[in-house]
């Protein structure tokens, strides 16, 4: 008896020297305790703000992915929590994919930045303008976006199920429209400019779109989750969407978006989302002279400068560091990365609530790792 007494004395001592350990461990993940709880409270915080149903974040620093959780609920209705296993939609964070394939081919000499696309993609009509790959990726071609301008749609059958998942008949979708501006008229942000990116990358790549995607991007990464959001197969761990009606909250619709890969037809978990931000970042997938290029504004035909480099939102912060990022809004999902390359810091956001502003959570969180 007093052996046992013994025994289980031992244990509740091992026990609770484990407990006081836990509590004092150094860091949680790659940040110190302290900051993990501060981002932990900040990110609750503006979720209660933002009445966010499910919400993930993934934080870089010294190049490095050191933190990512989940938070809220990936299906509400089943009450499934949004873990770092949960597959997000990256919406129109997609168009970083793109841009990279693109340039990777630049820098390979298997594209010309400043040729005309219809030199690769015949199929895609003459407007009576030159329109180049360069004008694609800075959003200064004048094709149509959603709603500024009419988008016609190429009436014919197909004899496949899904024929968009080949980007080059994607371009049914809208390659009869008429431009809204003539090109490097004006900055205007297009998704269907991105998806006839996505065919010149295709031919110039002699390969599908979504395969130089996987190759030259995600595997270097180790971006396992990474791949098209098809909706015609199982995807395992997909979060539910919502969407708010007469301020109540309700599930959102499961839209294809095979049609647009290119401009925002991927999806992967939170971690994939924060590598491909460590890799840019560590300038694993183009070179120093490309990602200059790529990084840097650009300038409109009257030598107006837009905030636009080739594929990135490009901007100096009030610090004078220079900060790029990019957004994503569609059915399902909200998404955010905004890095800062030369201090090597990243901070990556996904949501499954439609309503949200992705921007206020990595500012919160940006703010909380600076004041811990």
């Amino acid at each position: 008896m007093i052996l046992r007494r013994s025994v289980f004395a031992s244990l509740l001592v091992l026990l609770v020297c484990s407990d006081i350990a836990l509590a004092r461990a150094p860091t949680i993940g790659g940040l110190s305790r302290d900051r993990a709880i501060a981002v932990d409270a900040a990110v609750e915080a503006e979720m209660k703000n933002q009445h966010v149903v499910g919400v993930a974040v993934g934080i870089v620093e010294n190049g490095k992915v050191v933190y990512s959780k989940g938070y809220g609920l990936a299906d509400r209705e089943k009450n499934i929590p949004v873990t770092t296993d949960t597959m997000f939609r990256w919406a129109s964070c997609s168009k970083m994919l793109t841009a990279i394939a693109t340039m990777q081919l630049v820098q390979k000499n298997a594209l010309n930045i400043d040729a005309d696309v219809r030199k690769l993609v015949p199929e895609f009509p003459d407007k009576g303008v030159t329109i180049t790959t360069r004008e694609l990726l800075d959003h200064q071609s004048g094709i149509v976006h959603y709603d500024n301008g009419k988008v016609i749609r190429t009436q014919r059958s197909y004899a496949m199920p899904h024929p968009f998942a080949d980007v080059i008949l994607a371009l049914d979708t809208f390659k009869e429209s008429p431009l809204v501006n003539p090109p490097g008229e004006k900055y205007s942000y297009s998704t269907h400019g991105f998806i006839l990116l996505s065919a010149v990358v295709q031919r110039a790549g002699k390969q599908a779109f979504a395969t130089q995607v996987s190759e030259s991007i995600g595997q270097p990464l180790g971006l396992v989750t990474l791949r098209p959001d098809y909706q015609w197969l199982n995807i395992p761990n997909r979060a539910v969407g919502y969407r708010k009606h007469d301020e109540k909250i309700e599930r959102s619709s499961d839209t294809d978006v095979s049609w647009k890969l290119g401009g925002g037809g991927f999806i992967s978990n939170i971690d994939d989302f924060a590598n491909f931000a460590a890799g840019l970042i560590n300038h694993r997938l183009v070179s120093s002279k490309i990602e200059t290029e790529m990084w840097t504004p650009q300038t409109l035909k009257n030598g107006e400068l837009t905030e636009r480099g080739l594929g990135f939102v490009v901007q100096i912060d009030k610090s004078g560091k220079l900060k790029i990022s990019h957004d994503g809004e569609q059915e399902k999902t909200r998404t955010r990365l905004v890095i800062y390359p030369h201090e090597k810091r990243g901070v990556v956001v996904m949501t499954n609530s439609e309503w949200v502003d992705p921007g206020k959570f990595s500012t919160t969180v940006y703010a909380a790792l600076d004041t811990h």
